[in-house]
């Protein structure tokens, strides 16, 4: 798709609006931001999770074919955002064959987003004792060791995960993330010394810019249609913009911004993307941090 047909609208977000028409004013926080359009569900995943449900109805299906099948309507369900549907179908798929380590890799990203940490940590174990080179349980296991608020834990596994890649800016991010809840000022040392790896070609090295201080808000804003060439791409890159950017704000102390850039994340649609599922969590934590 043609970028003339991206869709930008000025968001309001931070700042006051008198409203005069009720007794109370209401206040508005405005910050103008790109939008894209929401994604919609994929079709194509839509049938094909009907054409697993038929399959599954087949009375002499091997057990082990049985849990693929559990196995790729699982990961479809995750796709379209139907969390429980897909938890239900992981779960199916390894009580019937209990050496798929990607199965136990969703499980324990979900039980992350639920705040089960203890059987996320299960979860994520179980995958490395089955296969140990599979890298992403690393990203994942530090994902949840950090909102489990074992920083240390999570910095490991996260460099583990960098090492097998470092011109990732992503890998590098995660990293940073860990790394500031138990030192800001070598945090950012460490980015700064892993960005001489990252690939500046890509349009997550901005992210690592945007960090360091060597773009402003409104210079990455401005780049992030650069290079985009539909609308589904265009809705990746700013759910991922607008998770970076909310915990940047959060370290900031400014929650009213990151719970509006979290929100923001969300309003992508973007399932799949670990920016999108953790902009939910985030927003539950700073929630249960308000009511305390």
């Amino acid at each position: 798709m043609n970028l003339k047909s991206i869709i930008v609208l000025p968001l309001v977000l931070l700042g006051l609006m008198g409203c005069q028409s009720t007794e109370q004013p209401v206040e508005q926080r405005v910050v103008n931001v790109p939008l894209s359009v929401p994604l919609q569900a994929n079709f194509r995943n839509e049938i094909a999770i009907a054409r697993y449900s038929e399959l599954l109805l087949g009375v002499d299906l091997p057990k082990e074919q049985r849990a693929q099948l559990y196995y790729n309507r699982g990961m479809l369900y995750d796709s379209l955002g139907l969390s429980t549907l897909a938890r239900i179908d992981f779960n199916r798929a390894i009580k019937m064959k209990p050496d798929l380590a990607e199965v136990y890799n969703f499980l324990g990203i979900h039980h992350t987003l639920l705040q089960e940490f203890g059987k996320a940590y299960e979860m994520f174990d179980t995958v490395l004792e089955i296969d140990e080179q599979h890298e992403y349980a690393y990203l994942n296991r530090g994902i949840a060791l950090y909102y489990g608020d074992r920083s240390e834990l999570a910095t490991d596994d996260l460099t583990s995960f960098l090492e097998r890649s470092p011109q990732d800016a992503y890998r590098a991010m995660w990293l940073y993330l860990a790394q500031s809840k138990l030192d800001p000022i070598a945090a950012k040392a460490t980015l700064k010394a892993n960005q001489q790896a990252i690939n500046s070609e890509e349009w997550s090295s901005q992210l690592v810019a945007l960090y360091l201080g060597e773009l402003s808000e409104g210079q990455f804003l401005k780049q992030l249609s650069t290079g985009v060439k539909d609308q589904k791409a265009y809705s990746e890159r700013l759910c991922e913009a607008y998770f970076y950017l909310a915990k940047l704000y959060q370290s900031e102390g400014k929650a009213d911004v990151a719970v509006d850039f979290f929100k923001l994340t969300l309003a992508t649609n973007v399932f799949e993307f670990v920016e999108h599922k953790y902009a939910r969590l985030e927003l539950d934590l700073l929630a249960r941090e308000n009511a305390g």
